[in-house]
């Protein structure tokens, strides 16, 4: 079911909530068994085989980690313990690898040796890599004792939650239970309002900006992926306009599941802080997909970091640290890490080639980052004049950088991702001298309107304050507030939101919009990954 979709908003939606606060009214416990029974209704709507496929994996997790927390409880068996992690990281990445990833081996296999493994086309799940994932960090919180207590009822809350159950944001048990514990389960006209809002702040998001530039943009990856030969100014709105896209799309999500949670009174994690306005990459990483970002960091990269920092110490030989480390302390605990890291990230995105080409590519970025501010950033004289020369730079080259990648993440193919890069690289051509209708013809789409519409969204995102920035008196997301010195926001200086007749029209008009285009074809980027 799809949160921009008439059934979820005028039936499933009302009906839930409805059906929450009446019941909270009796018993808290009641509301939450409400609460998971029309999560799985959510779950299974588009399709009920899925509940049968994602409810033993629940199952055999919560045991899993009931067992690990008895083990904890104990603290006499730390082997077993990481026996019983072992197997149940084990059992979860063989989970997500079988729906997931056993096409793009057989067809890995295929091109490799020239075999002809049929492939099995099995139907993907619904969120199951982030389920997974979300899973995965809860066995791990378990066993290391940050997680002390669960029942069922709670385990099921925690996994099923539908407003971050199928594309996040990625939670934590110990940061979403004490609120579902301090929850009232009652109606509150604050919590309903900055919920609405956000709710609709994102379907327009999703429903008018994301879903407006995608037919302008998919005809140009179609084109490429059948003939190829995109002339640069094809090429760049190709590789800018996608990313706006895929921005709006999932910053709408987050912005939706953030409204959605906030109706049951709980303030789910950011995922989206402006990351198009970022000065460099690592700032870029810190604001996009937030909550991925720190499940990789806490999960991947410091364990791998922590581990290759042990060996180097078993070995004497010098840790990261100072100025000028030694170059192999840096190629061993910061160039691997970051590599292997953002490598399992593209393949988490997707099973295919072009999401781990991605991946790498954001690796490679991070780890010149690094370097630079390692071996080259105290060079400069103060840090007035380092911003002065590299936050300007820095965006341009963060932006160029990250916007070239993405080619990869969305064309179909590697071949089409080249042809793409160089076309945007000036390596196929200009096409400037063509009749602006000719080379529309060729593409599939308006180029004038493209080219419009790419400046709004560049305009929106770069100068225009975002949600959480003007909900931020409110706590939007989990740990978002603002200094009450600091009432506005952006430098276009729009007033906080509040309750005020002004920002009552604001948001009723974009409501009314964005309920306008319901009904067209529309799916969430990130729910196929």
């Amino acid at each position: 079911m799809l949160f921009n979709s008439h059934e979820f908003l005028l039936v499933f939606l009302p009906i839930t909530l409805i059906g929450f606060f009446l019941l909270g009214r009796v018993s808290r416990q009641a509301a939450i068994l409400w609460l998971i029974l029309a999560s799985l209704v959510f779950y299974g709507w588009w399709r009920p085989v899925n509940i049968l496929i994602i409810g033993p994996s629940i199952i055999i997790n919560y045991l899993l980690a009931s067992y690990l927390l008895k083990l904890s409880e104990r603290g006499d068996s730390p082997g077993l313990s990481r026996i019983v992690l072992f197997a149940g990281l084990l059992f979860n990445i063989a989970f997500l690898g079988f729906f997931k990833y056993a096409d793009f081996v057989y067809g890995a296999i295929n091109d490799v040796s020239g075999a002809n493994l049929t492939l099995l086309h099995i139907i993907l799940p619904l969120g199951i890599s982030f389920i997974t994932f979300q899973k995965i960090a809860f066995l791990i919180d378990v066993q290391a004792g940050r997680v002390k207590a669960f029942t069922f009822r709670e385990y099921c809350t925690f996994v099923l939650f539908f407003p971050q159950l199928i594309a996040g944001p990625i939670v934590h048990y110990r940061e979403m239970m004490p609120q579902f514990a301090a929850a009232t389960c009652r109606f509150d006209k604050e919590n309903f309002a900055v919920g609405l809002t956000l709710l609709f702040f994102g379907l327009f998001k999703k429903g008018v900006l994301a879903d407006g530039i995608a037919p302008l943009i998919t005809p140009i990856y179609q084109h490429s992926a059948a003939g190829g030969h995109t002339p640069l100014l094809v090429a760049w709105l190709a590789a800018v306009g996608f990313t706006l896209q895929i921005y709006f799309d999932f910053s709408g999500y987050t912005d939706m599941a953030l409204g959605l949670g906030r109706f049951f009174g709980i303030k789910l994690p950011p995922n989206f802080n402006s990351p198009l306005k970022a000065s460099s990459i690592v700032d870029f990483w810190l604001n996009w997909h937030m909550t991925l970002t720190r499940f990789l960091t806490a999960y991947i990269y410091n364990p791998l970091v922590l581990s290759m920092t042990r060996r180097r110490v078993a070995k004497g030989l010098p840790g990261f640290a100072g100025r000028n480390p030694p170059v192999g302390a840096f190629l061993s605990l910061l160039l691997v890490p970051l590599i292997t890291t953002m490598f399992i990230s593209g393949l988490w995105h997707g099973a295919g080639y072009g999401f781990i080409i991605w991946g790498l590519i954001n690796g490679v970025y991070l780890v010149i980052n690094h370097g630079w501010r390692v071996y080259a950033a105290h060079r400069f004289r103060d840090r007035a004049a380092y911003a002065r020369v590299m936050k300007p730079l820095g965006f341009v080259l963060t932006f160029v950088g990250f916007t070239l990648s993405m080619i990869f993440f969305r064309a179909t193919t590697v071949a089409s991702a080249i042809d793409l890069l160089k076309g945007a690289l000036g390596l196929n051509g200009l096409a400037l001298h063509q009749n602006m209708a000719a080379v529309a013809a060729t593409y599939g789409t308006d180029l004038k309107q493209a080219v419009m519409w790419t400046a709004l969204l560049l305009f929106i995102t770069l100068v225009c304050p975002n949600t959480l920035q003007m909900l931020a008196p409110y706590e939007p997301a989990l740990g978002v507030k603002s200094a009450p010195s600091a009432p506005i926001v952006g430098p276009l200086r729009i007033p906080a939101w509040g309750p005020s007749l002004p920002w009552a029209v604001a948001v009723s008009v974009v409501a009314a919009i964005a309920v306008f285009t319901l009904g067209g074809p529309s799916e969430f980027l990130y729910w196929q990954f």
